[in-house]
């Protein structure tokens, strides 16, 4: 597929996903949003693939949000299954996205790291909901993810002042994962896959679809119904199940196969 909005990276395992609309700040439109769609289903499909990390073209922005320029010049909004940027409806995903946040994270484009696994933030990265100062609402998952996230008085002080928040502070509302020198978000976002890497792909994902599927349920029926999760059957039933235990007993590095 040519890409037009996105530039896409794989270095092993890893996927690294570039929003690519500089000259708007990474503003995403509906061409793009589908564009995006497609990357990420590539993505999941991939057995190759174990983590994503997904990041914005420059050192000034990540992701702007919705392009209102474009729509206010008559551009129709919308998108595919997988939400804004195929990220933020994108809820059969069990494996890792990194959102590697190197400067401005407003709307949609904050929406898009809080639908990510984990955030890592330079120290120039800004986050807002500013929605309501235009007349629309968060209405791509931010509305709903950052009071699950940080709490819901938190939350309802970022959301109806629209106010915008420093990394700094994103750290201690409990948002952002790490905050990093300026410039440095994808490496450190790198380290962080790298780490990932190291662990069972398998148990990854089946890690993440407990968690995913649990946080939707009571804590004893989450316990109840955790084995019966596709991906906790997957992990079960793979060839790294067997090799884990096995690389221990005999004091060597595991060899994941993630199968």
């Amino acid at each position: 597929m040519e890409l037009n909005f996105s530039k896409v990276e794989r270095k092993g395992p890893i996927t690294i996903v570039t929003l690519s609309r500089p000259e708007v700040y990474n503003a995403l439109h509906t061409d793009a949003h589908f564009e995006l769609n497609k990357v990420f289903d590539d993505f999941s499909a991939d057995p190759e693939q174990w983590i994503a990390i997904v990041t914005g073209s420059g050192d000034k922005a990540f992701c702007a949000g919705n392009d209102l320029k474009w729509q206010a010049a008559g551009g129709k909004r919308g998108w595919d299954k997988g939400g804004f940027a195929g990220l933020t409806a994108r809820f059969d995903c069990d494996k890792p996205i990194i959102a590697a946040v190197n400067g401005v994270a407003m709307g949609g484009g904050f929406e898009i790291a809080l639908a990510c696994d984990l955030i890592i933030a330079s120290e120039n990265a800004t986050f807002a909901l500013p929605e309501p100062r235009v007349g629309l609402a968060a209405l791509a998952g931010g509305l709903h993810r950052l009071p699950r996230q940080i709490g819901l008085k938190r939350a309802m002080g970022m959301i109806l002042t629209a106010r915008h928040v420093s990394a700094k502070e994103g750290l201690e509302l409990g948002f952002v994962n790490e905050v990093v020198p300026q410039g440095e978000a994808l490496t450190a976002a790198l380290r962080w896959a790298e780490m990932i890497t190291k662990n069972s792909p398998m148990s990854i994902r089946a890690s993440k679809q407990a968690i995913q599927k649990g946080l939707g349920v009571s804590l004893e029926q989450a316990i109840e119904e955790q084995r019966e999760y596709p991906a906790v059957k997957a992990m079960v039933a793979s060839q790294d199940y067997i090799e884990g235990p096995k690389a221990f007993a005999e004091k060597r590095p595991p060899k994941w196969v993630g199968k």
